[in-house]
């Protein structure tokens, strides 16, 4: 269901935003001592989405960076050079351009590489500065945190929600890990700019942001089932951002020349900014990444599947689908009494030696899954609050609910338009739990049996 735009304006206010949606989000907002018993600190410390918004980079800079131009480093690949990284260029005279190819380049130790040799290049950089996607950030953001460099965003597609996140989503010698990060001081999101991306990115922006029904699920069941630490305040910004991306769809794919379109470009990168000063608040990606996320990271893995050309967003979007249909599916089992709890058996290291065993992963997942977060689970306890599990299920949309916004978005929804074969969905639910230590209510099914459902 598409929620009341007046309601959602209301609720970014009290949220911290100033003066409507061509200004700037407030950060000072979401700093410190908060009701879940801990204080958030947030490191990004200017963001500032609107039309024309990169003719004030040298003015915003000016307040965080007193150096040379020819200190500032800024990496961007051959597409966004064109969309933003000339202009870039011209703005700050003499910097040390680094251009990456935009064909095949991933955040990975080869990415990774190529922007070093550009770093070395000017030994004397004190910042750099992303201009690009989810791509160019997460190798912008790694190279900052090891080189102990300051990091600037222009983001120039609402594609992910990353651009402000502390950590760096990598493919580290074929294995997706989370590695440390550097969050931006200063965002600059030019309407113009960003909007004017290959619709195809921002779909996948939508998918991301999507994707938190059942990120935010998985957080709020392993909180109950665990006693995980979980922050109320952060799950309604993450909430936030899903109304805003909701209340936009329709607009996204207006006419650009439609003030409204524009409008909502913005909202959505707002959304998408929302959701990383989430990611900030809490230190990692718990609110934002659950067993939807875990799907695509190992479809982009390859251990099951060869290479896909397909954003993340796009893997993320399809793998919502595959988890909500799973949800439901178990919450409707518990509601008729023929789910219940089953002893765990332990981690299937022989279906794991199988498939990332191929690619030499197996010794890796296995430090992933150390200790196994299964083991915490306690069966009786788990038993016991099934009733409880099924009535958080229950806030999930329902799938035709997400097949609708999906369509009306652009985005995927199922595994056959990323040339994925429906035979790989059973694989892909048994192992992508395992990518990431840590408890999704996916992963937690491992634990459950549902009367009849083999024959039994």
């Amino acid at each position: 269901m598409i929620p009341n735009i007046i309601k959602t304006e209301m609720l970014l206010y009290q949220l911290g935003f100033k003066g409507g949606f061509v200004v700037q989000i407030d950060v000072s907002n979401f700093h410190g001592a908060c009701s879940c018993g801990r204080s958030h600190e947030i490191f990004v410390k200017e963001i500032l989405v609107e039309e024309n918004a990169l003719k004030k980079l040298p003015e915003k800079l000016s307040r965080i960076y007193t150096g040379a131009y020819a200190d500032i480093s800024v990496i961007c690949d051959t597409n966004t050079y064109q969309a933003a990284g000339e202009a870039v260029e011209k703005l700050l005279p003499g910097c040390n351009m680094i251009i990456l190819p935009a064909k095949d380049l991933h955040a990975d130790n080869h990415g990774v590489a190529l922007a070093e040799k550009g770093l070395k290049i000017s030994p004397n950089t004190k910042l750099i500065i992303a201009v690009g996607s989810g791509t160019v950030h997460d190798i912008s953001r790694y190279l900052s945190k090891n080189y102990g460099l300051n990091f600037v965003s222009v983001p120039t597609a609402a594609s992910v929600d990353g651009f402000v996140s502390t950590v760096s989503a990598m493919t580290w010698n074929g294995l997706k890990k989370t590695m440390p990060g550097v969050s931006p001081e200063l965002v600059i999101a030019d309407t113009n700019i960003f909007s004017k991306a290959p619709y195809r990115l921002t779909a996948s922006g939508i998918s991301d942001l999507l994707g938190k029904y059942t990120a935010l699920t998985d957080w709020e069941i392993s909180h109950m089932v665990t006693g995980e630490y979980i922050c109320h305040r952060v799950c309604e910004l993450e909430m936030t951002a899903l109304k805003e991306v909701c209340s936009c769809i329709e607009d996204l794919r207006g006419s650009l020349e439609e003030e409204k379109t524009l409008k909502a470009y913005e909202r959505l990168m707002y959304a998408l900014l929302l959701s990383g000063i989430a990611m900030q608040m809490i230190g990692n990606s718990r609110p934002a990444s659950g067993a939807e996320h875990h799907i695509s990271h190992l479809w982009e893995m390859e251990v099951i599947n060869g290479p896909l050309d397909a954003y993340h967003g796009e893997k993320v979007s399809i793998g919502l689908m595959i988890v909500v249909h799973t949800y439901h599916k178990i919450k409707n089992a518990i509601k008729n009494g023929i789910c219940k709890v089953i002893p765990y058996k332990g981690m299937e290291f022989e279906v794991l030696q199988e498939t990332f065993g191929k690619k030499e992963l197996y010794e890796g997942i296995l430090e992933e899954n150390t200790p196994d977060p299964l083991a915490l689970v306690d069966s009786d306890k788990l038993n016991s609050q099934l009733p409880s599990i099924a009535g958080v299920l229950d806030k999930l949309p329902s799938e035709s609910e997400l097949l609708k916004l999906l369509s009306a978005a652009g985005c995927k929804k199922e595994m056959k338009e990323i040339s994925l074969e429906e035979k790989l969905l059973p694989i892909t639910i048994r192992l992508a739990p395992y990518v990431r230590n840590r408890l999704t209510f996916l992963r937690l099914s491992k634990l459950f049996k549902i009367k009849n459902e083999t024959g039994d």
